[in-house]
């Protein structure tokens, strides 16, 4: 045995005998008792042993030992879940008892992923969550509980953005037997057991205190193909078409080295895009009521650190100029945007594309500092973008007005004005019945005049024709 491991296991060993010294003065408070008593206090599960009682289960001392980690984390008591952690990889030296915690711990993952769906959230969403939280390696474990618990269900039955979502995650069941994940996920990731369980209780921690979101779609295992709930109408292969060349338009607009080239190659974009908001708009108003076609629909998009709070007020105007709401989720780094499918589409290429071309104008900026030689390159990008966003949000609001007066002008026996009110009623609507307790504040504030007035030069950089009509006609 090599000096640490030795090391290792003698620390371990000092701390169970600790332990064991803390829980002859202790009413079981803070850790599970070993030998005669394993209840986890805290775990709900009303089962205790005393000398002569019945002995819980492996199953069961697993279960409570996992409920007392997440409830130590939950109260932020760290020391105490590091020795919960402790006794699930240590054990007690019972037959089976390693087989069963991996068997308990990938059961709560699986049963703390399908509660995250009733709670709105989608994979791609859960799984950047967990990165968030803890980091790489737990989204990685995530995504494997994702997958293990999206092994149950037809593929008939799920929605195609989830399919799109797990593909793009690369959620696969690569272990095989259930039986056998943790200890083939920690000789992947080269991990010794302490630290792959521990890894594993901090992904169920993440899973268990999600907050409720907004649900989007419909659930795996209840949705039907071919009906109308998706967000991209799968009746409409022409409007894919459009899109496709959207995005290839946008594409080559970002990646030009000449502007007056990307202003043509945009403008020409938002053209398409906006032709087929109104004739998609018209369509649902000369219609006999198609399901699902009077009904607002939802998206989530990703605002991600750094300047947050400028991105959030750029992706709010690009979304207001379109006719859709956008809801910031301030502490989980995301935005809800409702609207109807075709806008949708429109406010995400738009400030995909639109936030490329700010980082493009930022780093090309380069670094700030005052008269002192300190840095003040934040506030100097904290304040372009806010600048930026602001001149977008004028220039589409103008936009739209235009639009809108050229798309009567063009179809004089058509009464558009009220369908495009109508629709914003709709969108309306279902901001308030998804979030009744919506509140609005200032987000943002600019306080370098040089990032400020570079903000909006670089905006009016951005001036594209066509992106009036795709504001204006996003009804």
């Amino acid at each position: 045995m090599g000096k640490a491991n030795r090391q290792r296991r003698q620390a371990k060993q000092k701390r169970r005998e600790q332990d064991r010294r803390r829980s002859q003065h202790r009413t079981g408070q803070d850790a599970p008792q070993q030998a005669d008593g394993w209840h986890a206090p805290g775990c709900g599960c009303g089962q205790s042993a005393g000398p002569g009682g019945p002995q819980p289960s492996a199953a069961e001392r697993a279960e409570q030992l996992v409920s007392g980690a997440v409830h130590a984390q939950f109260r932020g008591q760290h020391d105490v879940f590091a020795r919960y952690a402790a006794r699930l990889a240590d054990g007690p030296g019972a037959a089976g008892w390693q087989r069963a915690v991996e068997r308990t711990l990938l059961a709560s993952l699986l049963s703390a992923v399908t509660a995250g769906w009733h709670q709105g959230w989608q994979p791609a969403e859960v799984v950047r969550q967990v990165g968030r939280q803890f980091g790489a390696r737990q989204a990685r474990m995530a995504t494997d509980a994702v997958a293990a618990q999206m092994r149950g269900y037809a593929s008939a039955t799920v929605d195609e953005r989830w399919e799109a979502q797990l593909a793009a995650l690369g959620a696969t069941a690569w272990w095989g037997s259930d039986d056998g994940y943790l200890e083939q996920w920690r000789d992947r990731e080269r991990l010794d057991r302490d630290a792959a369980v521990t890894c594993a209780l901090e992904v169920l921690f993440a899973f268990a205190t999600l907050p409720e979101m907004g649900r989007l779609c419909p659930l795996p295992g209840t949705a039907r193909r071919g009906v109308l709930h998706s967000e991209r109408d799968p009746g409409r292969p022409a409007g894919q078409r459009m899109l496709g060349r959207v995005r290839a338009l946008l594409a080559k607009a970002e990646s030009t080295e000449f502007p007056e080239e990307a202003e043509a190659l945009t403008s020409r974009a938002q053209e398409l895009m906006a032709r087929h908001s109104i004739d998609d708009a018209l369509l649902a108003a000369s219609e006999s009521r198609r399901p699902g076609r009077d009904q607002a629909s939802g998206r989530r998009l990703f605002v991600e650190s750094p300047y947050e709070a400028a991105k959030a007020i750029l992706l709010d105007v690009v979304a207001g100029a379109n006719r859709c709401r956008a809801i910031w989720h301030k502490n989980l780094g995301m935005s809800t945007v409702l609207g109807f499918p075709g806008d949708l589409d429109a406010v995400e290429l738009l400030f995909t594309s639109l936030l490329v071309q700010a980082t493009t104008a930022l780093v090309q900026a380069g670094s700030r500092r005052d008269a002192y030689g300190r840095s003040r390159t934040r506030s100097f990008r904290q304040s372009f973008l806010t600048s930026y966003a602001q001149r977008i949000g004028e220039r589409l609001a103008e936009a739209a007005g235009t639009a809108e007066r050229q798309a009567v002008a063009d179809s004089p026996d058509v009464n558009l004005l009220p369908v495009l009110a109508a629709r914003h009623r709709v969108v309306d609507e279902a901001v308030d019945e998804m979030f009744p307790e919506l509140t609005q504040h200032a987000v943002s504030s600019a306080h370098d005049r040089e990032g400020w007035i570079s903000g909006r030069a670089a905006a009016d950089l951005a001036t594209l024709r066509g992106r009036r009509e795709v504001t204006g006609d996003a009804a």
